[in-house]
């Protein structure tokens, strides 16, 4: 197992770096000289209120230090990554908030034993210096079944007791009242995570292994084990067994979750998994809560409490009353608190109706008699192809783009298969070359589905004056002029254009009189398959391939491989 790649300066500074990163973009935070400590720049406006301090081992990011703010910390002491930050470096921020004028300072720390260690021995060595200073621990990991010594990890809830004890502190309440008020939230709070991969600290190897249709349940945020090993579950299933297990009543670590009940849930990125993902897991958490009977007063979804680059994540319920939901709404600057809508998340949300068609928006007129029979023929036979060729067009799309290229020409081919089961075909060929485009449009997806829908939409224009052989070679000249107009490209350029020009070319010869079509259509064929192999030794002038050395790019362009395929596929439709 090899080191994992890091974009940093070095291993023994990259907890500085970030630190100074954060404070060099950030005018409301300050460093504590001689410490790895950032504080509120304005220390002066805590003058009379208690002071919030917490922190742990960096590499959990945005936690802790982009929670300082007016509303939630006064400042954070970071450790090196995973490492608890150092008793002097805790014992002088509460040094600075203290003679700074806070009311009283409170301790918030996640339940792990350095963090417990250290900021316990700096709270005694501060109280013995006169200091008033508190202590809450969080600890809202739900996955173990059996209680543990060491009790409940902290977790991505400590995010939500800097928040409830934030809004408490700048509204004014005491110490005492806030260790009460935050103690209380933490028993009514869960979390458990899931992961897909493990994370890696700076210049060591990954914590552990996972195998690739594997995913783990329960573990912690610095890579330790959890409590399952799994096959890999779609977003729903694996949501609703996250969610199973946090309240499994023979789960010593559960919360306890009834129909009626209000939480704020926390979606959080343990910071590997793509946006995309996160919102598939954050609206399956809405449905599967719902279908508790459970009202979701708030929803956070992002990046709040992190595990390196860690690709997974955890939810976090926090039963709540009005109270507790008013405190969470309040206002802070804290940089990475979301911009949170005072309302609640819900799957019931209406839809907006969708807008009326333009004015110019004409009902097709269906066929049912031989020529759609042809038709139908044609594009079964151009949707087999297609799909036939996915692995194909991905493994040709890999070399110069995202690799997804037949997977594109896949999603078009099943959406046309769908539509010449369920519907009549239009019986004009503009009116079928136009639906056609409409389909391609939203379905498709991608770039191609654009150029696709360009091509369709401007070669359908020559067929409202009629569809004689000339019109075919006009209505193919004005598809490919409409793709060079809005797609930049020209002939040459290594795109799906080349196959279609070189077809465009051949297909000319339908304007002399008694052409025949299949003879011309067989010719335009061959010109486009020569087309399509001549761009292996073309220099990409359009596209993402067009970022790429032409030293890389040894294959045809799949586009244009495409192309010549759907052409052979209409000649093979129409011969049968």
């Amino acid at each position: 197992m090899e080191v994992p790649k890091k974009l940093v300066n070095s291993v023994a500074c990259c907890a500085d770096d970030a630190l100074a990163g954060l404070v060099a973009c950030n005018p409301g935070l300050r460093l504590l000289r001689g410490h790895r400590v950032v504080l509120r720049a304005d220390l002066a406006a805590i003058r009379g209120r208690v002071a919030l301090l917490s922190g742990g081992g960096s590499g959990h990011e945005p936690a802790h230090a982009g929670y300082i703010g007016k509303g939630m910390l006064t400042g954070v002491v970071a450790g090196a990554v995973f490492t608890s930050p150092a008793v002097g470096s805790i014992l002088a921020a509460i040094r600075a908030v203290t003679q700074a004028g806070a009311a009283g300072t409170l301790l918030i720390v996640k339940n792990y034993t350095g963090d417990r260690l250290n900021f316990g021995l700096a709270l005694e060595r501060a109280r013995a210096e006169g200091a008033d200073v508190g202590m809450v621990v969080v600890g809202d990991d739900s996955a173990f079944a059996a209680p543990k010594k060491a009790g409940r990890r902290g977790l991505c809830g400590t995010v939500l007791v800097h928040k409830v004890a934030g809004a408490l502190a700048e509204a004014g309440a005491s110490l005492d009242e806030i260790v009460k008020k935050v103690s209380a939230a933490t028993k009514a709070m869960g979390t458990l995570g899931l992961s897909l991969s493990p994370c890696s600290v700076p210049g060591s190897k990954p914590t552990f292994q996972l195998a690739d249709d594997e995913m783990e349940l329960g573990l912690g945020i610095h890579g330790e084990a959890g409590v399952r090993r799994m096959k890999v579950l779609p977003a729903d299933e694996a949501v609703e067994t996250m969610l199973a297990h946090m309240t499994d009543p023979s789960n010593a670590s559960r919360l306890p979750l009834s129909p009626g009940d209000s939480v704020v849930l926390v979606v959080n990125n343990l910071g590997g998994l793509s946006c995309l993902e996160l919102g598939i897991v954050a609206g399956a958490a809405v449905r599967r809560l719902e279908s508790r009977g459970v009202r979701i007063a708030r929803a956070l979804v992002g990046s709040f409490m992190t595990a390196l680059e860690m690709a997974g994540v955890s939810l976090t319920l926090m039963l709540v009353d009005d109270e507790l939901v008013k405190l969470i709404d309040a206002d802070t600057t804290a940089m990475a608190w979301p911009n949170l809508a005072a309302a609640p998340a819900t799957s019931q949300r209406q839809e907006l109706p969708a807008p009326n068609e333009g004015p110019g928006t004409a009902q097709p007129e269906n066929s049912k008699g031989p020529g759609a029979a042809r038709v139908q023929l044609v594009l079964e036979r151009v949707c087999s192809t297609l799909l036939d060729m996915q692995d194909k067009l991905n493994e040709l799309d890999r070399a110069a783009g995202d690799g997804d290229c037949g997977h594109t020409h896949a999603r078009a081919a099943r959406a046309i298969q769908e539509w010449v089961r369920t519907r009549p075909l239009p019986a004009a060929p503009a009116q079928l070359l136009s639906a056609l485009a409409d389909l391609l449009l939203e379905k498709m997806g991608g770039s191609s589905g654009v150029l696709y829908g360009l091509f369709l939409t401007a070669a359908a224009r020559p067929l409202h004056n009629g569809y004689d052989l000339p019109m075919w070679a006009d209505a193919m000249d004005a598809g490919i002029e409409a793709m060079q107009r809005y797609g930049g490209a020209a002939p040459g350029d290594r795109t799906m254009l080349d196959s279609l020009w070189a077809a465009a070319q051949a297909l000319h010869a339908l304007r002399s009189p008694g052409a025949d079509l299949l003879q011309v259509l067989a010719t335009a064929v061959q010109s486009a398959e020569a087309a399509a192999e001549a761009t292996r030794h073309m220099e990409a002038g359009a596209g993402r391939a067009s970022y790429i050395s032409s030293a890389q790019l040894l294959q045809p362009d799949p586009g244009a491989v495409a192309v010549a395929a759907v052409l052979k596929a209409v000649l093979e439709g129409l011969r049968s």
